[in-house]
C-alpha cells in the first residue's frame, strides 16, 4: 500500500466519522420533546400495557366523539390521522385517513413537515386503551400544531356506530 492510498483511506474515514457524528447530533436534537411531554407519553405506554383507559382529556387538545369526527370529515374541514400499527391501518381505517406512527414521530419529528400546522387533524387509534393517538396528539402539540382533535374512542367506536371504513 502506498502513501497516497493511506491518506485517501484516512480522509474517507474522517469524513465518515464526521457524518455519523453529525447525524447522531441532529437525531438527538430533533427528538428532544419537552420533558413533561415525554413523561406523559411514558405514563400512557405503561397504562396501555396494564390495559387501562387513557385520560378522559388532554390539556389544550379537544376530545371529540364519533359523531363530531364524522361531521368534520364529511365537511372536509379536517383530516383523519390513524396512529395504529401499519398492519391494522392496512386492514381497516376511517376513509381517507393518513397513517402516522408515534414511535416514528418520537424518533423523527421531521416526518410531519409535510403536514400543515394550521389544518385540523383528528387523531385516532383502536380504542380508549390505546396510547398511540393521545401520544401523537401531545407530540404534534409540542411541535406547534394548533388544531388537534383526539377521537379517544377510536376505530372500535367508529365501527360500532356503523360508520364506513376503507
Amino acid at each position: 500500500m502506498n502513501y497516497k492510498t493511506t491518506i485517501n483511506r484516512k480522509n474517507w474515514l474522517i469524513v465518515m466519522f464526521a457524518f455519523i457524528f453529525a447525524a447522531a447530533t441532529i437525531s438527538y436534537a430533533i427528538t428532544d420533546y419537552p420533558e413533561e411531554t415525554k413523561k406523559k407519553i411514558k405514563a400512557m405506554k405503561e397504562d396501555a400495557h396494564a390495559k387501562k383507559d387513557m385520560p378522559e382529556s388532554l390539556s389544550g387538545i379537544q376530545t371529540i366523539n364519533g359523531e363530531d369526527a364524522m361531521k368534520m370529515l364529511k365537511s372536509k374541514k379536517a383530516a383523519a390521522i390513524d396512529c395504529r400499527i401499519k398492519t391494522q391501518y392496512d386492514t381497516e381505517k376511517i376513509p381517507r385517513a393518513e397513517w402516522l406512527l408515534p414511535e416514528e414521530l418520537i424518533n423523527n419529528p421531521m416526518i410531519v413537515d409535510k403536514l400543515d400546522k394550521e389544518k385540523e387533524y383528528i387523531l385516532y387509534c383502536s380504542s380508549s386503551t390505546c396510547w398511540r393517538s393521545p401520544a401523537t396528539a401531545l407530540m404534534l402539540q409540542s411541535l406547534g400544531f394548533k388544531n388537534i382533535y383526539w377521537y379517544r374512542d377510536g376505530l372500535r367506536d367508529w365501527k360500532d356506530k356503523g360508520f364506513p371504513t376503507d
